[in-house]
């Protein structure tokens, strides 16, 4: 017996489109990145009332909301910025494993509430298929507050979703992906304001001397730096090396270290039990819903 053979990435956008057109309008968390990009895209071309929602956050990369008002502007978007409040949860300052469920949880809660008192009936995330694939404890508080995932409904993979961005001229079509500077702090470490400006100085810091893709982890007084197995080459050459150190301690580290495994999105999820990891991943997507 024949298998179907497997859809294209354009079968898959109008299967994404479809989805769109059976919802009354939407209420979208826009961060800028790919897939929120995307997914706005998508619900405009849907045609479905829809409102795009940013959450600014001392967890946001200052570069990251710069994107965030480009795109508002160049797709002349409905948009709104909103404030977060995760930082003035101890649940998620104390920076345990379950740290993302109680960032998304006040994300998603804040943006529910802002649909109900707007007449949204749908809150839509762009989660995709890969985001499965590792450990995602904010798909819990998704789940909690019944908002929707279309791009992953529809089968849509990252690798898919950057084809069809820049198919359309998104220009986030080769961004790199942006986790909150949270992810740079040691689970363990409490997230303070002070520790997320040395990470944010340190990283734009290094950006400015030509490395594009990389993380600084936080953990303790060391600043752990990864980069690509090019960069890594690159800063063995000793001037570049020193400038390096006396940038990042400049910034309030004391020690500075090279991770000789380069970079790697996650990285310090590995320290989380393989019991919590496969709970969390196992999370499945739920079908578009209305509010709760």
């Amino acid at each position: 017996m024949n298998e179907p053979r497997p859809l294209s990435p354009n079968e898959l956008y109008q299967r994404l489109l479809e989805s769109l057109r059976t919802l009354e309008n939407a209420l979208v968390a826009f961060s800028g990145g790919v897939d929120s990009a995307f997914l706005v895209l998508a619900v405009r071309e849907a045609g479905i009332p829809y409102l795009a929602v940013t959450a600014q956050s001392p967890t946001m990369p200052e570069r990251d909301l710069e994107d965030v008002r480009k795109l508002v502007q160049t797709l002349d978007l409905n948009h709104r910025l909103i404030a977060s409040g995760e930082m003035e949860d101890p649940n998620f300052s104390r920076n345990a494993h379950d740290r993302c469920y109680h960032c998304k949880s006040d994300l998603f809660g804040r943006l529910t509430e802002l649909a109900r008192q707007e007449g949204y009936a749908h809150v839509l995330d762009g989660s995709t298929l890969d985001d499965g694939n590792d450990y995602r404890p904010g798909m819990r508080a998704k789940e909690r507050f019944g908002v929707s995932s279309p791009l992953m409904e529809a089968g849509l993979s990252k690798n898919n979703i950057r084809l069809l961005s820049r198919a359309k001229g998104l220009a986030t079509w080769d961004k790199p992906a942006s986790p909150c500077l949270s992810s740079r702090i040691a689970y363990g470490e409490p997230i303070e304001l002070e520790s997320l400006r040395k990470v944010a100085q340190a990283e734009n810091g290094l950006r400015a001397l030509g490395f594009a893709t990389l993380r600084v982890r936080k953990q303790g007084d060391t600043a752990r730096i990864e980069l690509t197995e090019p960069d890594i080459v690159r800063l063995l050459d000793g001037k570049l090396r020193q400038q390096v150190s006396e940038l990042v301690r400049g910034c309030g580290f004391h020690f500075v270290a090279l991770d000789l495994e380069g970079f790697q999105s996650g990285k310090l999820n590995r320290v989380i039990p393989v019991a919590v990891h496969s709970s969390e991943s196992a999370s499945p997507a739920g079908a578009a819903s209305a509010m709760p």
